[in-house]
């Protein structure tokens, strides 16, 4: 059972592999692809039913050859986003979303101007995923290059304050028992040889001898 789903699991990453390979490979033909669109300002281009116009540029070609230099950029760096193994891969994030509000625009603005306001989309993000990132570089810096690693001293500040607790706990228990001891009244034994001891009763008899 365990085999069959980790051939499973191969299959569908060989699968996913697979597409992004292609798509990395077929970018170049992609975007020369407008050299083959009309070049008219009044034409058209009709694709599997649907219609493309020039959507405010001189013409489809020159449309199609904008939003390629978009769309290709976009999803290859989408691929580096999700196979990188480096550890400021998370920056990437800020030109994926810069070519993200740029096809936004291309696609679904109707102003005649472009790649004009999409810079002030980026700065919350900018905000949060460039803090973040340094941050990353700050522990690594620390651990790798100044061998200070604070996961570890962490853990032995957590140690050490759960070993004086214990201490501190031990002591108290300690403190408990021996008050508790010292509070446990005699037993009657005691009580009798405490007072028929040599030293209460020749105490007592000198006592008596002096009053009289």
């Amino acid at each position: 059972m365990r085999l069959n789903n980790n051939n499973k699991k191969f299959k569908n990453r060989i699968a996913i592999e697979s597409v992004i390979i292609f798509f990395v490979a077929i970018s170049p033909i992609l975007f020369k692809l407008y050299d083959y669109l009309p070049d008219d300002p009044e034409a058209k281009f009709d694709f599997l039913g649907f219609t493309i116009e020039n959507n405010g540029f001189h013409s489809v070609s020159v449309y199609f050859w904008f939003l390629m230099s978009k769309i290709i950029p976009l999803y290859l760096l989408i691929f580096w986003f999700f196979t990188s193994k480096n550890w400021w891969y998370h920056i990437i994030i800020i030109p994926i979303a810069m070519y993200a509000f740029q096809v936004f625009e291309v696609l679904f603005d109707s102003d005649d101007n472009i790649d004009t306001e999409n810079i002030w989309w980026l700065l919350p993000i900018c905000m949060l995923v460039i803090p973040f990132v340094y941050f990353i570089r700050i522990k690594l810096y620390d651990k790798y290059v100044h061998g200070i690693d604070l996961e570890a001293m962490e853990a032995e500040l957590k140690e050490l304050k759960q070993k004086q607790a214990n201490e501190t706990a031990k002591k108290m228990n300690k403190g408990i028992s021996e008050s508790e001891e010292t509070m446990i009244p005699n037993s009657i034994s005691e009580e009798i040889n405490e007072k028929l001891s040599t030293h209460n009763l020749s105490s007592k008899l000198k006592k008596i001898f002096n009053f009289n």
